[in-house]
């Protein structure tokens, strides 16, 4: 292997990450939250590997395109691609479309395969394990990433790989019980499953034909019919609903005889629950972990989040209290993997707390429900500086717009008007409309609509600058 050979992140940007709901949400999850710092979890993901690194491939789905690649903007990242899955086919599809784009002028890069939305505390160390595990990779080895394990931990899958340094993997086994997780922490043969991986782009896809020839052939065609534009490569939809849904482990790594493993202690965790969140967090010396308006008397081993309220926690011990604008959770940290019932009976019920958060982000800003009434609804809108919504017209509900601070542009029917602070006007129903931020700050209005239908698909686009029909 040359030291020129080119790493490509691939990153995988999926997942719902229900389990640490209420901050996660699906329209939201967890890899867009700054849950550790100032920066989100892919922000994160990002920032530990980019000394080593060509630009990132991000694989992400069609809901989550403009989260993404706001966030990467923030960090001054500029991605190889943005692809985007029209649907869910797990990782192993993932990987081979990002395989394939990355082969497709004639390169062969490495590709070093991460998860979003995970934490790893010693960033040097990680930087290390990958230049021991692109060796491996340049004489053709799938290398995984194995975590040397701290407690028999029966929320992961295992790895199992003696000897020292790079070595082959004998086996990846399951979630064990706890007798056997325990057995696998003494043994010393047992690592957990990180889900990173690096090897070489063409030694995958040529592994994916021997051992999945369907789910590439089905890639392939989803890569070529798909549509390209600025920002986004989109797959065509069905084709790549016609894919085989698997994960890398299954459809790869537990059939190849080329599987290795590199040993890691870098302080990695998937932060899968509110319990892993506490113990990856800051604590005091009681062993709470706060973030937000919080104040505690007399306790012990707790995780509370406030996202904007104060939050008053007295004579508490092992507790997670979780505060967003429409929900509240409050658990024992013992059984905060049961949340993602919770998340469930939300669904079965058709509650939009399930899915999304009172604040909703938009490619050119975002708004916050404030207030909801039957024939009413009150919205705070920030607009960015150039943000432009679609030019659109609802037929159920009318519109009218205070501006509060920033300067706005406003089509309104056939005329165009400038808005300044304490400064309105009205939309009634079916007229053509579109609202610009023409200021250097962010423009800030309240919004109150009236009308017999509130919904969000009350809404007719004519012309989107960000590609939204």
């Amino acid at each position: 292997m040359s030291d020129l050979d080119p790493l490509v992140p691939v990153i995988l940007c999926g997942g719902s990450g229900t389990r640490l709901w209420p901050l996660s949400r699906e329209a939201h999850p967890k890899q867009f939250l700054p849950l550790l710092g100032n920066h989100s979890l892919l922000q994160a993901t990002w920032r530990r590997i980019a000394p080593l690194a060509a630009p990132p491939l991000l694989v992400t789905g069609e809901d989550h395109r403009f989260i993404v690649a706001e966030q990467l903007r923030q960090i001054d990242c500029r991605p190889a691609a943005i692809m985007l899955e029209p649907v869910g086919r797990n990782t192993a599809p993932a990987i081979a479309v990002a395989a394939l784009e990355a082969t497709a002028t004639g390169a062969d890069p490495m590709l070093l395969v991460l998860p979003s939305d995970h934490v790893v505390a010693d960033e040097a160390g990680f930087r290390a394990a990958v230049a021991l595990a692109r060796e491996a990779a340049g004489s053709g080895a799938l290398v995984t990433f194995g975590v040397a394990p701290t407690a028999p931990e029966t929320g992961y899958g295992y790895i199992r790989a003696p000897g020292q340094g790079v070595r082959p993997v004998e086996a990846f086994v399951e979630k064990p019980d706890l007798p056997t997780a325990e057995a696998y922490l003494a043994s010393g043969q047992y690592f957990w499953n990180s889900g990173m991986f690096l090897f070489r782009a063409s030694r995958y896809l040529a592994e994916l034909a021997r051992l999945q020839p369907t789910m590439l052939a089905a890639c392939r065609q989803a890569l070529a019919s798909g549509r390209r534009d600025s920002d986004f490569l989109r797959l065509d939809g069905d084709a790549f609903a016609a894919c085989p849904s698997d994960s890398i482990d299954y459809a790869v790594m537990e059939r190849t005889d080329a599987a290795a493993m590199v040993p890691i202690r870098v302080g990695w965790n998937d932060v899968g629950s509110w319990l892993a969140l506490w113990q990856v967090a800051d604590q005091d010396a009681d062993g709470n972990a706060h973030h937000g308006d919080v104040i505690a008397r007399d306790c012990q081993n707790t995780l509370a989040w406030g996202d904007g309220r104060l939050l008053a926690l007295l004579g508490l011990d092992d507790v997670v209290v979780v505060d967003t604008a429409d929900a509240v959770l409050v658990a024992h940290r013992d059984r905060v993997q049961g949340v993602k019932d919770i998340v469930a009976a939300l669904k079965a019920a058709g509650r939009p707390e399930a899915v999304r958060h009172r604040k909703v982000y938009r490619p050119w800003g975002s708004y916050d429900s404030i207030d909801l009434g039957a024939h009413f609804q009150v919205k705070r809108i920030t607009v960015k500086p150039g943000g432009v919504l679609s030019l659109q017209l609802h037929h159920r509900r009318a519109e009218h717009w205070v501006v509060v601070s920033g300067q706005a542009r406003v089509t309104r029917g056939e005329e165009m008007l400038d808005l300044s602070a304490n400064q309105s006007t009205y939309i009634p129903i079916g007229m053509k409309h579109r609202l610009e931020n023409i200021g250097a700050a962010p423009l800030e209005l309240i919004e109150v609509q009236s009308g017999d239908y509130l919904g969000e698909d009350d809404i007719v686009r004519f012309d989107d600058a960000y590609g939204r029909g």
